[in-house]
């Protein structure tokens, strides 16, 4: 028999083949039903899914017969990707001085073969389709057009597996960057802490032991540094407890008796003679307390600072639904201006409105409260006016 020839794009299809990661599987059961179906509808007793590769032609899925590979030289299938054609068949091949002596005649006892070529999206065949039979046979005009189609839909579902591996690749690239950044934002900030408290320590110093010596420029540069030691300390902070916020996660969830619960975070921030309002009843099942707790604080600790009013209030309000905790949290604060409150939980962005004490904010902590409840399969609103404070709403998983 006369061997085919690679094709001049051989280098080209067979760097496609390679993008699809089937080379290595023995068996993909994923075309098993497709493999039937051909060789049902042709009333065949054989029938495969091929890729064929250097020297091998490898069998993806088998109907009628237990294979996994044949030499590429001996492959009708090689023909058939070779041929131009949408469907190669050789009704007798007996009669084809090309075929009649490869030895998967004798070996399979073939007498007819119909391949159809799966083409890729670039245009490239990276195997067939195809059904066998014991016996000549010819293909009705139904039949040629079912084998066509159920090619094209193995080359759909080659494609899809080629963008889930695409998919998976880049979300363990995105995974092992995230842990990376992670890591390197936990040394960078760990290795800052005891410069920047040196800094802080040593301007307070300065101040104390020159008091009467210092002009008041001194002062005011004095002023200066103790000012950006305290805002790089709450970016440090701030950085420190968005990554490590992913680590409650990992928290057990239990139930919670919500009056214990607001009573801890009560004790957990100074309230400045806030009026703290808060369900005293009702227990809350099924919840990440640690998680709850950074998201609860991060909240109510900004309503605390972003608060001018004579008499601070916060209300906390909670509600079980069907699938979700429901938290509100309201306070009588400084509010958010609306053009910017689709911002505020991005990370880094902050309103530039200066708290109680005259610093202005990371934009982490409200970055740190998203993260969080997204990842607890909830969701998390804002509602605010300049002056009349704001209201958020989040929602946890049960």
């Amino acid at each position: 028999m006369k061997l085919p020839q690679p094709q001049n794009s051989e280098k080209e299809r067979l760097n496609a083949l390679k993008e699809y990661k089937l080379l290595n599987t023995q068996t993909a059961p994923d075309f098993n039903n497709i493999t039937t179906l051909a060789a049902n509808v042709c009333n065949m007793p054989i029938g495969f899914v091929s890729l064929i590769y250097k020297e091998n032609n490898h069998l993806l899925s088998c109907h009628g017969i237990s294979l996994d590979k044949t030499s590429r030289n001996i492959s009708f299938c090689t023909q058939a990707i070779q041929s131009q054609e949408r469907i190669y068949i050789v009704s007798d091949i007996q009669k084809s001085e090309k075929f009649k002596d490869n030895p998967i005649v004798e070996e399979y006892q073939v007498q007819f073969y119909a391949g159809v070529p799966l083409i890729n999206p670039e245009g490239y065949a990276l195997g067939t389709l195809c059904v066998y039979d014991h016996i000549p046979r010819k293909l009705t005009n139904v039949q040629c057009k079912t084998l066509i189609a159920l090619a094209e839909q193995i080359v759909n579902l080659l494609e899809l597996r080629k963008k889930n591996h695409l998919l998976q690749d880049a979300e363990n690239e995105l995974l092992k960057r995230n842990k990376q950044l992670e890591n390197f934002a936990q040394v960078v900030s760990h290795d800052l802490k005891s410069p920047l408290a040196n800094i802080t320590s040593l301007t307070r110093l300065l101040r104390e032991e020159n008091i009467g010596n210092l002009n008041k420029d001194s002062l005011t540069y004095l002023d200066y540094i103790e000012e950006s030691s305290y805002t790089l300390k709450g970016y440090i902070e701030g950085t420190l407890g968005y990554y490590k916020a992913n680590k409650l996660l990992e928290k057990q969830k239990t139930e919670i008796q919500l009056n214990s619960f607001f009573e801890k975070i009560k004790e957990m921030l100074i309230m400045h003679g806030a009026t703290f309002e808060y369900p005293t009843q009702g227990i809350a099942k099924n919840i990440n307390e640690a998680a709850l707790t950074q998201i609860v604080l991060n909240l109510v600790d900004n309503a605390l600072k972003y608060n001018t009013s004579e008499n601070t209030t916060i209300k906390i309000r909670y509600e079980s639904l069907e699938n979700h905790h429901q938290f509100t949290i309201q306070d009588n604060g400084m509010g958010i201006d609306k053009n910017i409150q689709g911002d505020v939980f991005d990370l880094f962005k902050t309103t530039g409105a200066k708290d109680r004490e005259g610093k202005q904010g990371t934009g982490i902590g409200l970055a740190t409260v998203k993260n969080l409840v997204n990842k607890m399969g909830g969701s998390i609103s804002l509602d605010s006016d300049i002056g009349e404070g704001s209201t958020f709403i989040f929602t946890v998983k049960k």
